[in-house]
């Protein structure tokens, strides 16, 4: 048989089972704080149905825990999608899924900067009225020391007063009365210059005393003044590294918005440039399928001509194979990651054929032949990147072809293969995201399920 020129790839695996992923869009309300313009990101374009559902805004460290295991289980969705549009689109998942943390973190930081000026402002207030106390006291302390100045001065001049008028007592006022009624006037006046005397010494005691009262009060209000000092110097730094923090906030905010809009425009690149190579892919399946029909209608009736010249001629017909299953082997020791069925692209929002079975393998693990048979291509196939086809003939009334796909390198050049013989090596070729062998059965050109014959 001639060889088949090497097909494209029309039908990418996109994950395991055939379940649709069904992802919504994250509502992501980016607002403004710190009295600056946050970037609005309305106009930043969001992933459509295809983006998880997020959990409840308030809760941003849940709904990132919920984006991480959403990208973990599309690793294995978009396995056969191109590296660069997955990495686009998963980029941006990661980014959209930081954004509620990163709001939560600038709404926690504007609110520590409302309280720290709050307390701040209750700092300065404390010390003004510190401050306005020891003041008052010291104007206080000013007017008893000069009102016990006056009072040590009045006693002074009593006390030289005395001296000098040293026969200033009773007896001799008695004596020195000419008449009753001088002596009485003298009595008195007596009486009322010791009382003056009295009263000043008792002043003089009372400032005092005031005196080193206010003192002491002052030292303790300066005390008060000083701690006051302290804690409104620490509520100012508080207030400071919030206010730096919220800043910090804002910024990361700002930038991840901006992250995202640029990471959208990406994705949107990507997306057509993914879209333009699926189109010309599936043009290529097109043809490829149109010879593998061909070959098989040809192959089938050289298989009729065949039986009719045996029983012409009284040879023996060789019997069909059995329909049971389990003809073709398995073409590696991986595990199954994906299954033959329809998928749904989360990116490019599409149903398509997942047209074989996927073994997970590390690169490198050998990939042998199914079955015995004849290679008909090998070589680049576009999407499937390095491929192997082999056409095992007519085996249950159909022709089976088998396909080996994504392989790192090759380990045979052409002509027969025998079952279980190394034919090749599992790789990452072509759109292909991970280590896997991509494995498939073709009936009379049409793609089936593999499991229908391993």
């Amino acid at each position: 048989m001639s060889a088949i020129p090497p097909p494209s790839r029309a039908h990418l695996p996109l994950g395991r089972g055939s379940r649709r992923v069904r992802l919504l869009a994250l509502g992501l309300a980016v607002a403004c704080s710190v009295g600056v313009a946050t970037p609005s990101l309305a106009a930043a374009p969001v992933l459509g149905s295809a983006v998880g559902t997020a959990p409840a805004a308030g809760d941003p460290g849940k709904a990132k825990k919920q984006v991480d295991k959403e990208i973990e289980s599309l690793k294995e969705e978009l396995e056969d999608t191109s590296a660069s549009l997955k990495n686009a689109y998963l980029a941006l998942r990661r980014t959209q899924a930081a954004l509620p943390g990163a709001q939560a973190a600038l709404d926690q930081a504007t609110a520590a900067v409302s309280r720290a000026d709050a307390y701040n402002d209750e700092m300065a207030v404390r010390l003004e009225v510190a401050r306005a106390n020891e003041a008052r006291a010291v104007d206080e302390l000013a007017a008893t020391r000069a009102q016990l100045a006056e009072t040590r001065t009045r006693v002074a001049r009593f006390a030289a007063q005395l001296y000098q008028d040293q026969g200033m007592g009773q007896l001799s006022v008695a004596l020195s009365a000419t008449t009753p009624d001088d002596f009485a006037n003298r009595i008195a006046m007596n009486d009322t210059v010791m009382d003056v005397q009295n009263q000043s010494l008792t002043r003089l005691a009372t400032a005092r005393a005031a005196a080193t009262a206010q003192e002491a009060h002052i030292k303790a209000l300066k005390v008060q003044v000083q701690a006051a000092k302290k804690q409104a110097e620490a509520a100012l730094a508080k207030a400071q590294k919030a206010r730096s923090a919220a800043a910090a906030a804002k910024a990361r905010l700002d930038a991840l918005a901006a992250k995202q809009t640029a990471q959208s425009k990406a994705l949107e690149a990507q997306k057509k440039a993914e879209k333009t190579k699926l189109d010309a892919a599936q043009k290529e399946q097109a043809r490829l399928q149109r010879v593998l029909v061909a070959r098989a209608r040809a192959a089938k009736l050289a298989a009729a001509r065949r039986a009719a010249w045996l029983r012409k001629h009284h040879k023996p017909v060789p019997p069909p194979v059995s329909s049971s299953g389990g003809y073709l082997s398995r073409p590696s020791e991986g595990w199954i990651s994906s299954e033959f069925g329809m998928r749904y692209h989360p990116i490019l929002h599409y149903w398509r054929l997942h047209a074989g079975r996927d073994f997970a393998a590390n690169c490198g693990t050998p990939i042998r032949a199914a079955a015995s048979g004849h290679i008909i291509s090998r070589g680049w196939g576009g999407g499937y990147g390095n491929r192997i086809m082999i056409d095992h003939g007519i085996v249950r009334g159909v022709d089976l072809v088998t396909t080996y796909n994504h392989m790192e390198r090759y380990a045979v050049r052409g002509g027969n293969v025998s079952r279980g013989q190394v034919i090749g090596y599992v790789g990452t070729t072509g759109s292909s995201t991970g280590c896997h062998l991509h494995f498939e059965t073709y009936e009379d050109g049409i793609p089936r399920d593999p499991r229908r014959w391993l």
